[in-house]
C-alpha cells in the first residue's frame, strides 16, 4: 500500500500531550503505512503543541489557528499566531470554523472570529482547515467569499475537515474548489449520509483523516484514536469508490501533497 497522509490530528490530545506517547503513537503510525502527519491546533495550547511537534518531527507539519470555541475568550493572542504561522513547518491555518451544533448560542461571536481566519488565510496564502456542523447555510457564503478573492493557487485554497454534511453542501465546497476530507465516521454504521456523501465527491478532491483522538473508525470503537488507524478509513473509502486500497492510498496521498505543498 502507498504511504498515506492523515491530514487531521490533534497531537495535544495524545495522553494530553505527553511528549513520550506522541513519539510512541508516531512510531506505530509508520509502522501502519502512514508518512507523514498534519498536526492540527484550534486553540493557544493546541497550536504551540502542533508547531512543536512538526520542529521535532521530520514527518510532521503544522497547522495552527483559532476555532470556535475560542470565539468568546477574552485571551487570545492573535500576535503569537502571526508568529507561528511564520514558522516554515506550518502548512495551514486551521483548525477554524462554525459549529452551531454544540455551540449556537455564540453565533455572531463564531462568525467574527471565523472570518478573521478567513482573512489571515489569504493575506499569508495559506490552505485553511475548516470545521463546519449544522451551520452549512451560513458557511456557504463565506467560503464562496473566500474562494472569489483566493489570491493563491486554486489547489491549495483548503479543505472541509471530518465532513457529515449533506451532498449539497459537498457541491458548494467543492465548487469554491475545497478537498474534502473524511474520517472515521465512515466507518460507524449508522452514518449512511456520510458514505453517500463521500460516494459523490470525485476522487481528486478527496482526503483522509483520524481527526486523532476522536472518532476511532470501526473495529478500534472505544478506544482514543490515532494515526495508526487510519487505514481503516482509507480501506472503507476505496470499497465506496468501488477501487483498490492502493489505489485510494496513492490518490488520497497526492491530493494532501498538493493542499499542504508536502514533499
Amino acid at each position: 500500500m502507498n504511504l498515506l497522509v492523515d491530514t487531521h490530528a490533534h497531537v495535544d490530545g495524545i495522553e494530553h500531550g505527553a511528549a513520550s506517547a506522541i513519539a510512541a503513537a508516531l512510531r506505530r503510525a509508520e509502522e501502519a503505512g502512514v508518512s507523514r502527519v498534519v498536526a492540527v491546533g484550534g486553540d493557544p495550547e493546541g497550536n504551540r503543541m502542533a508547531v512543536e511537534a512538526a520542529q521535532i518531527y521530520p514527518a510532521v507539519c503544522a497547522a495552527a489557528g483559532f476555532d470556535r470555541h475560542c470565539a468568546t475568550r477574552t485571551d487570545l493572542d492573535h500576535a503569537e499566531l502571526e508568529q507561528l504561522l511564520s514558522c516554515p513547518r506550518v502548512a495551514a491555518v486551521g483548525e477554524t470554523g462554525l459549529d452551531y451544533l454544540h455551540e449556537p448560542h455564540t453565533a455572531p461571536a463564531q462568525e467574527a472570529l471565523f472570518q478573521r481566519m478567513l482573512d489571515l488565510a489569504a493575506a499569508r496564502v495559506l490552505p485553511i482547515i475548516v470545521h463546519v456542523r449544522e451551520a452549512e447555510a451560513a458557511m456557504a457564503p463565506l467560503l464562496r467569499a473566500h474562494a472569489a478573492r483566493w489570491p493563491g493557487d486554486p489547489d491549495r485554497i483548503g479543505v472541509i475537515h471530518c465532513f457529515t454534511g449533506s451532498p449539497e453542501f459537498a457541491r458548494i465546497a467543492l465548487d469554491c474548489g475545497f478537498f474534502i476530507s473524511f474520517s472515521g465516521i465512515l466507518t460507524f454504521p449508522k452514518a449512511d449520509n456520510v458514505r453517500r456523501a463521500a460516494e459523490s465527491v470525485p476522487e481528486t478532491r478527496l482526503l483522509v483523516e483520524t481527526d486523532t483522538p476522536y472518532l476511532a473508525p470501526v473495529p478500534h470503537r472505544g478506544k482514543p484514536n490515532e494515526p495508526a488507524f487510519l487505514p481503516q478509513v482509507v480501506e472503507k473509502l476505496a470499497a465506496l469508490k468501488g477501487v483498490t486500497l492502493d489505489h485510494m492510498a496513492a490518490v488520497t496521498t497526492a491530493n494532501a501533497r498538493r493542499l499542504f505543498n508536502l514533499t
